[in-house]
């Protein structure tokens, strides 16, 4: 049974001038750029220049707003509802139909990997069955160069989708011609294989020399023992020397594991260029901050709309506009206030971009004098930054999100200097990156022959005055993407 009842909510709605100052805060500079140049394409009111005079636009937005008067007042509301003109009519239409959908063509700078395969099988005399079975492999091959996938999957596939019949053995014949292929190690089914893959061609092609045998022999039968470094366990079974064991091992890290990738696809990728949205430079123990040029250029209103507005302004004093007089200036209205809103969405930005950077490099103010001596950072969270500057958490992640700052050692991100913090013994609140900087020095100087086990680092620690659990001194060391002591181990 339905019901009628009232009932109170409180909404938190944002409007149209704070979605786009919201959107405009989590962009780089050079993503910016290319939203400034889309605005002055796409709003003709608006242009690069700095304003004469911002308080006209203000007063041919608000004129002569008297009650006399308001009759005359073109009104966007009251024009809709008394022409009911529709939403196209207000919108330019510039473009022909085909130029309505952007269609991003991919540039290509060589021959993709995969076309490199297909030409190398071109070149084979086959009949068109085998022909068939090659290419349907060379599909199943992953960007790494490799085969994942079961023959017995495969002729599976083969039978149901295009009803063709073979045989795993079949499938391996392909696959051994495949195998040939350059680069060496394509087709493998596993790490194995391809690494035995390449050697082979190395012997193949006349560098038989012993540590080659010994590598293709290693790989071959101790293959678990060598990922798992247990070089006792091979020296043991057979009878190697350091050195020989030394130039195996030497051989087999010069392969490649990822022969596809070596390759590479063939085109150009979109990289993100960095382009440092704040400068910092340091005269004399002074630290001086500016916003890159590039951030927010000069933007203001095309004096020829704002003569319009005001010339239409002027009209609808002395006698009633028409229909069409009322269209533009209804168009013109829009495009004015829409640029404002813009104008002032980047000044916004401005202000919100340098505040929340001084605040930054006040608090790390030790670290900026030091000249980027990482045991200068001090812990810093977004709150941190949100009391200084009295702007939401929420803000300051947006700030902080993408952007980066020059020094006169480096580009670093913001996100940089944001760190979590701990106490030494001696109640001091240090930053994580101080620790962290600490264990990369003692990794770095470790004897490989005997890396510095979990354990071990934190007795180091402690020894320093940093009380920290062994779980903790593991889970520093992976965020340093730094294997554990066992994998560390050399010869």
């Amino acid at each position: 049974m339905l019901k009628q009842r009232l009932q109170q909510k409180l909404l938190q709605k944002l409007s149209p001038q704070q979605i786009q100052l919201i959107k405009l805060l989590e962009v780089p500079t050079i993503q910016l750029e290319q939203r400034i140049k889309k605005e002055l394409e796409e709003n003709p009111v608006l242009e690069e220049g700095r304003e004469q005079d911002p308080d006209m636009v203000d007063s041919l937005l608000t004129d002569d707003d008297t009650p006399n008067q308001q009759k005359d007042e073109v009104s966007i509301e009251e024009f809709k509802d008394d022409y009911d003109i529709p939403a196209y009519r207000l919108n330019p239409r510039n473009y022909s139909r085909e130029d309505e959908k952007t269609v991003e063509i991919p540039f290509s700078a060589a021959i993709s990997f995969r076309e490199t395969l297909s030409d190398q099988l071109g070149m084979r005399i086959m009949d068109e069955h085998k022909q068939a079975l090659a290419h349907y492999v060379l599909g199943n091959i992953d960007d790494d160069g490799y085969l994942r996938r079961d023959l017995n999957a495969i002729v599976d596939d083969l039978a149901f989708s295009l009803n063709i019949e073979t045989t795993t053995e079949e499938l391996e014949e392909i696959l051994h011609l495949i195998q040939g292929f350059d680069p060496p190690g394509i087709g493998a089914r596993d790490l194995q294989e391809c690494l035995v893959l390449q050697l082979d061609r190395h012997i193949g092609e006349g560098r038989n020399n012993p540590a080659t045998q010994n590598a293709r022999m290693i790989l071959h039968e101790f293959f678990d023992e060598f990922t798992r470094k247990h070089y006792d366990k091979i020296q043991t079974r057979t009878s190697l020397s350091d050195a020989d064991l030394k130039a195996a091992i030497g051989e087999i890290i010069r392969l490649n594991p990822k022969p596809g990738g070596a390759a590479g696809d063939g085109t150009l990728q979109s990289h993100q260029q960095i382009v440092p949205d704040f400068v910092l430079e340091e005269n004399d123990s002074i630290l001086e901050l500016s916003l890159n040029s590039k951030n927010a250029p000069d933007l203001r209103i095309n004096s020829l709309y704002a003569n319009m507005l005001k010339s239409y302004n002027e009209e609808r004093k002395i006698a009633a506009q028409n229909k069409n007089q009322k269209e533009a200036a209804l168009y013109v209205r829009q495009k004015v206030e829409s640029a404002k809103w813009f104008m002032e969405a980047i000044r916004q930005r401005q202000h919100t971009l340098i505040l929340t950077m001084n605040a930054i490099m006040e608090f790390q103010k030790p670290y900026f004098l030091s000249g980027g001596d990482e045991t200068f950072l001090r812990p810093m969270i977004l709150k941190d930054i949100s009391e200084r500057t009295g702007l939401d958490i929420s803000t300051i992640s947006r700030v902080a999100n993408s952007k980066y700052i020059q020094t006169d050692w480096g580009i670093f991100a913001l996100k940089f200097f944001f760190s979590e913090g701990m106490q030494t013994d001696t109640g001091e609140e240090v930053s994580t990156r101080e620790i962290k900087k600490i264990l990369e020095e003692v990794l770095e100087n470790e004897d490989k022959r005997r890396p510095v086990t979990d354990d071990r680092l934190a007795e180091i620690l402690k020894e320093k005055g940093y009380v920290i659990a062994r779980r903790t001194v593991a889970k520093y060391r992976e965020q340093l993407n730094i294997p554990v002591a066992r994998l560390r181990k050399e010869l």
